[in-house]
């Protein structure tokens, strides 16, 4: 079985005669669902359990993992803006943040669907609807307040 020799990006990049990319797509997906990084809560708790498996007593523990917390999120936030500092002064456009709260998350994802109503046709044909049914209500009621 000779075609199974060597690994499997040499023989992708055998298979379309060279054109493969160096580190293909499939790679990088792979590599980002390993990179899958846990709720602060979550790191939080299991930090806590630790520390009592080690003997350490809740309040402690708890006391322990909050200042941890406290001064990793303190490193993190030192190293985006010395990331950003490097950016300014190299002329490049500003990295994203690559902590950001989970509140400006969950924005950035909805705001989409926001903007989304007002400019949607669909969407307006449906509040055009309820406008007018909503007028005729009013109207069947006996007058315009």
């Amino acid at each position: 079985m000779s075609f199974m020799r060597g690994d499997f990006l040499s023989r992708t990049r055998k298979l379309v005669k060279g054109l493969a990319k160096a580190q293909p797509a499939w790679l990088k997906a792979m590599e980002q669902f390993h990179a899958f990084d846990p709720p602060p809560s979550r790191v939080f708790a299991l930090r806590v359990l630790e520390l009592k498996e080690q003997g350490v007593s809740e309040e402690q523990a708890m006391a322990i993992a909050d200042m941890e917390y406290v001064t990793e999120k303190k490193a993190k936030k030192k190293a985006y803006t010395r990331l950003k500092e490097i950016a300014r002064l190299q002329g490049k456009r500003l990295p994203q943040n690559p902590y950001p709260s989970a509140i400006k998350e969950i924005q950035a994802e909805e705001r989409k669907y926001v903007r989304d109503r007002f400019f949607n046709p669909k969407i307006l044909e449906i509040v055009e609807k309820q406008k007018a049914e909503a007028a005729a209500e009013r109207l069947s009621r006996g007058g315009d307040w």
